[in-house]
């Protein structure tokens, strides 16, 4: 991302004005890790089983079976061993096998998820 830094010098009675171009360095990727998970679907509950390929802080890309729901701009719960997420599936893409490979964006977690998931654990 780039950003455009306007800068205004003042010599005596003259004046110049300058302009820089700033790229930001950061990045928030996502880094290869492999684990079995089962996903949520919010709205109907329906529950099934999928495979994180890869994880970020805000979002994962996730393999699911041929006979998963549609899952496009559904909320989900998600987890995956060690982690639990709260995300929205904002892509899906069919792959050659069925499966398809899904992207996710995380949510922060709501009140009623947080219910639903501490009245289910047991």
């Amino acid at each position: 991302m780039k950003h455009i830094i306007t800068s205004v010098m003042y010599f005596g009675s003259f004046m110049e004005e300058r302009y820089f171009i700033m790229e930001e360095k950061r990045e928030i990727n996502r880094v290869d890790y492999h684990a079995n998970s089962v996903i949520v679907v919010c709205d109907t509950q329906q529950s099934f089983q999928a495979e994180v390929e890869n994880v970020s802080p805000l979002g994962m890309g996730v393999r699911v079976p041929a006979d998963a729901p549609e899952l496009l701009h559904q909320d989900i719960i998600i987890v995956a061993e060690t982690l639990i997420m709260y995300a929205t599936v904002n892509r899906v893409e069919k792959k050659e096998d069925g499966t398809s490979f899904v992207g996710i964006s995380a949510k922060k977690f709501t009140p009623d998820v947080l219910q639903y998931l501490f009245e289910r654990i047991q």
